[in-house]
C-alpha cells in the first residue's frame, strides 16, 4: 500500500489525465524532471575527461548513478553498463554473443517476445546460420514449461526470454529457465524491461547471466537503459561500439579496452539521463519496491475482476493474478482497437492500442491487436473504476450501432453539415464495404501493414491495356483504414493507371470528406499507400 500522494508527485497528471500506457513509457516525477535540470545546470561537462572541477563533479554523478543500479538489482559496480534501452542492450548482446555463433547453433526464445527480443537474433541467426526455436505458451497464457526443457538442447548457445510479457501481464519463471540454460553451457538472457519497474528484482537470485531494462519505464528519462552482465563474461566479450572513452590505449596499428563498466560505452553518455536514472531508482527506493508490486498486484486483480464479468470483452492474459503483471489486454466484440483505443481518449483515458510490438503473438493468438491498459504507482481504484466505465460506455454503443463504433467517435471536433454527410458515407462505407473481395486473376498485389495500430490492407489491380478494370482490398483494421479502402477502390475502378499513380493523400482526405486527426492520418492513408506499391509492381 502506497505511503504517500503518489499522483502529486507528477506534473502531467495534474490536468486529471488517467494515463494507463505504462508499459510503453511512464510519467515523471518532480524529482526526476528536478534532477534533469538541475545537471544541466550546475553539473554538465563531459565525464572521464577533465580534472577540473566541473568535470570531476559530473563524473562523481555518472558514477554514483551506476552504483546505485547496482544496488537496486543486486548487481556489481563493474556489471551495470549504460544503454539507450531494452533494445540497445538486447541488439548489443545479439551483436557480441552472435560473433560466436556457429552454423546450426540455436538460439531459444518464446512466442511472447517483445520485437526488440526476436529482430536481433532473427538477424545474426541469418548471418550465421544458427537455429531460432521459440517456446510455445499454453492456453493460460503461460510459457509450457515442458516444452521449454525439450527445446533447450545441448545445441543451445543463446536463451534470451521476458520476464514480464507486455501484452499478457505473464511473469515468467526466468529463474528456472536459466537452469536449463546452464545444464546445457547456454547463456540466459532477460529482458526485465516490464519487470524491474513493478517487481523486487535480484540478479543474482534470478541466475541469469544478461538482463537488460529500461529508465523511461520507471519514472527516469526516456534514452537511458541498464545492461546488466555477469563480469566474466563481460570481460571476454567483444565490444558493440568504439571510440573514445571504451579504449584503455589506440596506436595507429592497434587498441585495446578499458575496464569495465566503460568498455562497452563508447562516445559520450547520456549524463542528464543518467542523472534522473539516479533520482528515479532512488524514488523508487522511497516507496519500497515491495510497495510498488503490492500496489500494481491490487489494481490489476480489482480491473480485472470488473472487466472479466462484461461478456463483450475478452481479456488476453492468465485469469489468475499470481505470477502476472499489472498490465491488462482486452477487446471489445465487433471493434477494432484502434477505434476503442480513440474513444477512450475521449474520456481523457490514455491506453495503447495494435499489436504492442508482438506482432508473432498476435498471429498465434489469431487477433487483431488489442487496447492495453497498464497500471503504474501513480494510478489509483478510481482510474480503474473510469476505465471500466468507459469500456461499458464503449460496449452499449457498439451494440447500438451493430459493432460499429459511434459516428460521433469517428473524428473530434464539430463538423459542418456537409461534413455530416460525409461521415454518414463513411459508416456506411465502413459497414457496407465495397470491393472487399479477392481478385483471382490480379496483375498486381501488394500487402501492407500500419504497425502502429495492426491495420492491414492488401490491394489486388487488374490492368487492361493501362486502365483499371478491376480492384478491390482484402484486410482488417479501424473504421478510417477499412472505409478509405471502400472508397479509394470504388472511386479509381476504371481510371487510367498513370492517372492512379498520381492520386495522392490530399485527395483521399477529399473522399473522406471530414477532418482526420494525426493520430489517424497513417490508418487513411495505409489504402492509399498499399496501392502505389502494387501499381509500382507494373
Amino acid at each position: 500500500m502506497m505511503t504517500k500522494d503518489i499522483k502529486g508527485d507528477f506534473p502531467i497528471l495534474k490536468n486529471g489525465l488517467i494515463f494507463l500506457d505504462n508499459s510503453a513509457t511512464t510519467q515523471k516525477p518532480t524529482k526526476v524532471i528536478k534532477a534533469v535540470k538541475e545537471y544541466y545546470e550546475q553539473d554538465n561537462a563531459n565525464v572521464h575527461r577533465g580534472i577540473y572541477k566541473l568535470a570531476q563533479k559530473s563524473t562523481v554523478l555518472y558514477e554514483k548513478a551506476h552504483e546505485v543500479v547496482a544496488n537496486f538489482i543486486g548487481a556489481e559496480f563493474e556489471e551495470i553498463i549504460f544503454t539507450k534501452g531494452t533494445t540497445e542492450g538486447l541488439n548489443l548482446l545479439a551483436y557480441s554473443l552472435g560473433k560466436n555463433l556457429n552454423a546450426g547453433d540455436e538460439i531459444v526464445l518464446s512466442e511472447m517476445e517483445h520485437h526488440s527480443n526476436i529482430v536481433p537474433w532473427q538477424q545474426i541467426a541469418k548471418e550465421k546460420g544458427a537455429v531460432l526455436k521459440f517456446i510455445p505458451i499454453t492456453k493460460e497464457y503461460r510459457l509450457d514449461m515442458e516444452k521449454a526443457a525439450e527445446l533447450i538442447t545441448e545445441k543451445t548457445k543463446i536463451v534470451s526470454i521476458v520476464h514480464m510479457s507486455n501484452v499478457l501481464g505473464t511473469i515468467n519463471p526466468v529463474k528456472e529457465i536459466a537452469e536449463l540454460a546452464h545444464e546445457v553451457g547456454a547463456v540466459m538472457i532477460v529482458d526485465a524491461a516490464q519487470s524491474v519497474p513493478h517487481l523486487p528484482v535480484n540478479v543474482k537470485e534470478s541466475n541469469c547471466d544478461f538482463l537488460v531494462f529500461s529508465g523511461h519505464k520507471m519514472c527516469a528519462p526516456t534514452g537511458i537503459g541498464v545492461l546488466y552482465g555477469r563480469k566474466e563474461l563481460l570481460k571476454e566479450m567483444q565490444p558493440f561500439l568504439y571510440g573514445g572513452d571504451m579504449i584503455k590505449e589506440v596506436t595507429f596499428e592497434q587498441s585495446t579496452w578499458n575496464e569495465l563498466p566503460w568498455k562497452f560505452e563508447a562516445g559520450t553518455p547520456n549524463l542528464a539521463g543518467a542523472a534522473g536514472l539516479l533520482a528515479a531508482v532512488e524514488y523508487l527506493q522511497e516507496i519500497g519496491m515491495n510497495n510498488v508490486e503490492a500496489h500494481g498486484k491490487k489494481l490489476m486483480k480489482y480491473a480485472l475482476e470488473k472487466l472479466s464479468v462484461i461478456p463483450e470483452v475478452t481479456v488476453i492474459g492468465p485469469a489468475e493474478v499470481e505470477n502476472r503483471g499489472p498490465i491488462i489486454s482486452l477487446n471489445i466484440e465487433g471493434m477494432h482497437p484502434h477505434d476503442l483505443s480513440e474513444m477512450l481518449d475521449r474520456e481523457n483515458i490514455a491506453v495503447r492500442g495494435g499489436f504492442h510490438c508482438a506482432m508473432p503473438l498476435f498471429s498465434k493468438l489469431g487477433l487483431d491487436g488489442s487496447i492495453r491498459a497498464s497500471f503504474y504507482i501513480y494510478n489509483s481504484k478510481e482510474d480503474a473504476d473510469r476505465l471500466v466505465n468507459a469500456v461499458m460506455k464503449a460496449v452499449e454503443q457498439a451494440k447500438k450501432e451493430e459493432g460499429v463504433i459511434n459516428r460521433a467517435e469517428i473524428t473530434p471536433g464539430d463538423l459542418t453539415e456537409e461534413q455530416e454527410l460525409y461521415k454518414e458515407n463513411v459508416i456506411d462505407h465502413y459497414k457496407h464495404p465495397r470491393n472487399k473481395k479477392e481478385i483471382e486473376d490480379y496483375t498486381a498485389k501488394y500487402r501492407e501493414v500500419n504497425p502502429i495500430c495492426g491495420d492491414t490492407v492488401t490491394m489486388y489491380v487488374k490492368n487492361n491495356n493501362g486502365t483499371i478494370e478491376e480492384i478491390s482490398f482484402t484486410g482488417s483494421g479501424c473504421a478510417i483504414s477499412q472505409a478509405s479502402a471502400s472508397l479509394l477502390t470504388e472511386n479509381l475502378k476504371g481510371k487510367d493507371i498513370e492517372e492512379a499513380k498520381k492520386f495522392n493523400q490530399q485527395e483521399v482526405f477529399a473522399l473522406l470528406g471530414i477532418p482526420i486527426s494525426h493520430t489517424r492520418t497513417k490508418c487513411a492513408l495505409l489504402p492509399l499507400k498499399t496501392l502505389h506499391h502494387a501499381l509500382e509492381e507494373m
